[in-house]
């Protein structure tokens, strides 16, 4: 299936029925099925599956969190002035959350007279709830802040490195987080002592990280191939060598996408391409061949069938594996 729906694509995700969703630049969002439901004013900035695992949660240029669903749309939250840029769930805890310039918006699924927010410094970039959905990390300025959720009064934990973090990743078994810096690297901390490492090497700015094989491996954008760090044992990555999968001079991965517990990871190109490989026997499978425009977007089934991807013109898609 391949469809042009005329505007940038700004996430691809799959909801708990397998059924794809993208959210787009023009402010909707649409189903694989055909449906389409009218989510924002303006853009749709960023994206994520709801905890029920049904429909989107979507922040949009209009400062509103919406709920899209296939029957239509639901605001959950709204912000005067001001951009969502970062929206984030948990579906072990009900807990939803959402960024807009400093403060952290938290809200729980279950009790709409629930609401927390926590101010930050400097803008947060982008949020990620750790695996229970207890503490959530928001990449910022000059580090990354560790938040207890459902706590009112409280000072984050901070776990600092200089530069601009815009992209985090909890591992699965919640002891590492993985911060993309505005520089071409990665930052990650050992939670629990809050050691630190460096992950260069990268010709580009990393976008994207994905978790797989149940945790022992990260999947990045950010180089010719996709990049793959172990994260076996207790040191996870610290002192080893990425892998690099699918090398090609000419093509830059953009976005990454993978199997939870599995080993299959999918990667789109700045080409307009999009490839996946089973890193158990490293076959790779070109699931787009068709240039084309920079992809955007990208996901994967958790059982590791299905991609769906989209790019910044418009174009999205969704490929059997």
């Amino acid at each position: 299936m391949i469809q042009s729906f005329d505007a940038y694509v700004t996430a691809a995700l799959f909801d708990r029925a397998g059924r794809a969703a993208f959210a787009l630049g023009d402010g909707t969002v649409r189903f694989e099925d055909g449906a389409s439901v009218e989510a924002h004013k303006g853009a749709a900035l960023a994206a994520c599956l709801h905890p029920s695992g049904e429909g989107l949660l979507t922040g949009g240029d209009d400062g509103r969190l919406v709920w899209a669903r296939a029957g239509g749309a639901q605001e959950l939250g709204k912000v005067t002035g001001r951009w969502i840029e970062s929206v984030a769930a948990s579906a072990e805890s009900g807990l939803i959350a959402f960024a807009a310039a400093r403060e952290l918006h938290v809200r729980d699924v279950a009790d709409p007279a629930f609401a927390r927010v926590f101010a930050h410094e400097k803008s947060v970039a982008d949020l990620a709830f750790d695996p229970k959905g207890r503490r959530i990390a928001a990449a910022t300025y000059n580090g990354v802040a560790l938040w207890y959720a459902r706590i009112a009064d409280q000072k984050p934990a901070m776990l600092k490195w200089a530069g601009s973090h815009v992209a985090i990743a909890w591992s699965p078994d919640g002891k590492f987080l993985i911060s993309a810096m505005q520089e071409n690297q990665l930052h990650g901390w050992r939670v629990a002592d809050e050691k630190n490492m460096r992950m260069g090497g990268y010709p580009a700015k990393v976008k994207s990280l994905a978790f797989l094989a149940k945790g022992s491996l990260m999947a990045t954008s950010g180089a010719n191939g996709v990049v793959v760090w172990p994260f076996a044992g207790s040191t996870g990555p610290m002192g080893k060598q990425a892998a690099e999968v699918g090398y090609e001079e000419s093509a830059t991965a953009t976005r990454v996408a993978a199997m939870p517990a599995g080993q299959w990871v999918a990667w789109g190109l700045d080409d307009g391409r999009v490839r996946a490989c089973n890193l158990a026997g490293q076959q790779i499978v070109n699931l787009k061949a068709e240039k084309g425009a920079p992809i955007t977007a990208l996901a994967m089934t958790p059982d590791g069938k299905r991609v769906a991807w989209g790019d910044e013109d418009g174009a999205a898609g969704v490929a059997e594996i």
